[in-house]
């Protein structure tokens, strides 16, 4: 319309560093980070932000540059969310369950030009420098991390030290802000292979608005106290990392996830929020009588990463928990959906309320659309909570792309939308729930067996710890399920048992043939990895 004029009065590209920049003026002399006996108020940290982002520039990080990180969830790499993409820079979170191998193809493939390690990963570090160096491959600068509050004794030779990089850094330093807010703010590597590695790239754009969704679909007002459980690594947090700061609330770090530690720092710090996958819950109801604390109050929880068992969900509302089940990927930013609750569930049994919760629900308002479609005709599947097809996404909160792998992201935007890769039903009021991975799917003379199904069952019996199924190959079906099981501590059932149990509880084809019991292995992110 005629009058419209586009500029810088009326036109900001969208950051999440406006939200470090409010909360020191807002929260200024509240606690942002607590870690042990340290703490930070959000003047502090946004002053610790600045430094390091001035610090980055004089070492010569321009905009664009990749600027990587080794750590777990402690206050330097809390400051990393914010002091990188303020000097303008990507931040690339690596796992630290990482080995140097891995590492070092991360590395080279994002060409980082600089990594901050902690001292407790240092040794994986420098075999990775090692391996880049043997390869003739530029290296990055190493900037060690010493434990909070501590000072390395020495710095080894041709390594920086974080303090002292950020005691050089000036307080005036102007804020590099992106020029557009679709630049990019962080890469996220999908647990992969070492022959190729999947870099999603995050913008500033999407990074915002899936704070502020993840930030209300926590139910998180203002000044809330988070508990980190989810490591910073994966999805940047899930996004909380720039949604505590929207809010102003407490970051509570921990160096490691243990449920004597979980349940101390609730009560010590009167925790509100927390997030886990799956395998944290069942950590955090099978802890022991001794670990247990009373909780202070209501203390919500966002879970996802995997479908989680009924049975879990149900035991965490008995402890005083309030879950709420988000569901998502690396590609969406993390959370990219939420099951959002219905007052009138209220009135259903408690394992009836489980049930629904274990569904992944809808769209969260920072995402346009969500679907179940046939990934060959990309016609949506009748919502009758029958037919399968993959899930599907669509918005602003969908990743830019695969860093140097143009194929890869056409491939996935194929049809104008996201190809999770999941299976997925619709129920008929519209919510999704998730089956399967397209490629973990058990057909069992021609039946599509659910493996999420029969996980959730077997996790019900009373002395199953933690289950996983597989497809085992069978001359006459073609597949049967095969169930890999850990007990619980002091707990004991055999196959035949187990077996029953499910019969009695599934349709018989979907009943596992054979059980194992043993250690469940675990994915580079925590999850059981069949």
């Amino acid at each position: 319309m005629e009058g419209m004029v586009k500029c810088s009065a009326n036109y900001v590209p969208l950051t999440p560093i406006s939200f470090l920049e409010r909360s020191a003026i807002v929260y200024r002399d509240r606690v942002s980070v607590a870690y042990g006996d340290i703490k930070y108020t959000w003047k502090e940290t946004h002053e610790r932000c600045v430094r390091l982002a001035s610090a980055l520039a004089h070492l010569g990080i321009s905009p664009g540059d990749v600027v990587a990180a080794l750590a777990p969830n402690i206050p330097a790499m809390y400051e990393l969310h914010f002091g990188v993409p303020m000097a303008g820079a990507v931040l690339c979170t690596l796992n630290v369950r990482h080995d140097s191998s891995m590492v070092s193809v991360l590395l080279k493939h994002s060409e980082a030009k600089l990594v901050f390690v902690d001292y407790q990963f240092l040794p994986i570090a420098r075999g990775a420098l090692e391996i880049l160096s043997e390869r003739k491959t530029k290296l990055p600068l190493l900037v060690l991390i010493p434990e909070c509050g501590q000072r390395a004794a020495i710095s080894p030779p041709g390594i920086l030290e974080y303090e002292s990089l950020l005691e050089k850094g000036k307080l005036d330093f102007e804020v590099r802000r992106p020029k557009d807010e679709w630049d990019p703010i962080s890469l996220n590597y999908t647990s992969g292979t070492t022959s190729s590695p999947k870099g999603v790239i995050y913008s500033h754009r999407g990074a915002y608005l899936n704070s502020f969704a993840a930030a209300l679909l926590n139910d998180m007002s203002s000044m809330p106290v988070y508990l980190w459980c989810v490591p910073m690594f994966h999805c940047n947090g899930w996004c909380l990392t720039w949604a505590v700061a929207a809010q102003g609330g407490t970051n509570v770090c921990q160096r490691n996830v243990t449920t004597k530690d979980i349940f101390e720092n609730i009560a010590r710090h009167k925790v509100t929020h927390m997030s886990g996958a799956p395998t944290v819950l069942n950590m955090i109801i099978n802890a022991s009588a001794s670990e247990k604390r009373p909780l202070p109050g209501k203390v919500a929880v966002m879970t996802g990463g995997a479908p989680p068992p009924s049975h879990v969900l149900f035991k965490m509302e008995e402890l005083g928990f309030h879950v709420t089940h988000s569901y998502g990927l690396t590609e969406t930013y993390g959370p990219g959906t939420v099951c959002s609750w219905n007052p009138e569930w209220a009135f259903l049994t408690p394992e009836g309320q489980a049930k629904i919760k274990a569904r992944q629900g809808v769209q969260h308002l920072g995402l346009e659309e969500l679907d179940i479609k046939d990934p060959a005709t990309m016609k949506s599947v009748p919502a009758d909570a029958k037919t399968m097809g993959e899930v599907m996404f669509r918005g602003n909160t969908v990743m830019n792309g695969y860093l140097k792998n143009l194929e890869a992201t056409k491939d996935a935007f194929n049809g104008g939308w996201f190809r999770s890769g999941d299976l997925g039903v619709k129920h008929p009021d519209g919510y999704i729930e998730l089956k399967d991975r397209s490629k973990d799917i058990i057909i069992s003379g021609g039946e599509n067996i659910s493996s999420i199904e029969v996980e959730s069952v077997l996790f019900s019996h009373p002395a199953v710890l933690e289950a996983a199924i597989v497809g085992r190959p069978d001359d006459f079906w073609g597949e049967t399920p095969c169930a890999f099981v850990k007990l619980k501590d002091g707990c004991n059932a055999n196959a035949e048992e187990l077996i029953k149990f499910c019969r009695d509880h599934l349709p018989h084809y979907m009943t596992p043939r054979t059980v194992v019991f043993q250690e469940l292995p675990k994915t580079s992110t925590g999850k059981v990895n069949p």
